[in-house]
């Protein structure tokens, strides 16, 4: 009877078969990643519209009272006094020139914004589909 040598290792038998269940649970994994992402997307995509929605309708509606307002004596009084300088008969206007070099300064220039998020942050946003909204 041949003797097995005992520094020899025994040969793995099912390497290839955990190979393949291996490649078939990435595959099956990655197949519900990438649709799971875009769900969640579009999810926070509808929020986001749906938010700018109501602040439209919120604008409209304090447009549409502004509206109203100037069709009332009172307003449009006011606005020919504060835009056009109009005064009534027997009232004086004065008007206030500004010194020279008193401009406003120009606006600064926005630097470029570097994206700072870590490794981590940046795959938990790719899993959960944080990458594929727009940016604003």
């Amino acid at each position: 009877m041949a003797r097995r040598d005992e520094t020899e290792s025994p040969k793995p038998r099912h390497s290839p078969l955990i190979a393949v269940v291996l490649i078939v649970a990435l595959a099956v994994t990655l197949a519900g990643i990438f649709p799971f992402r875009q769900i969640l997307a579009q999810n926070r995509q509808v929020d986001n519209t749906a938010t700018k929605l109501q602040a439209l309708q919120d604008e409209n509606a304090a447009l549409e009272a502004a509206i109203e307002a100037l069709n009332t004596d009172v307003e449009l009084e006011r606005l020919a006094r504060e835009q056009l300088g109009m005064v009534q008969e027997g009232e004086v206007g004065v008007t206030i020139d500004s010194p020279p070099g008193s401009e406003l300064p120009e606006p600064a220039v926005p630097t470029a914004q570097f994206d700072e998020r870590g490794l981590f942050e940046k795959v938990w946003d790719f899993l959960t589909g944080r990458d594929l909204e727009p940016d604003g």
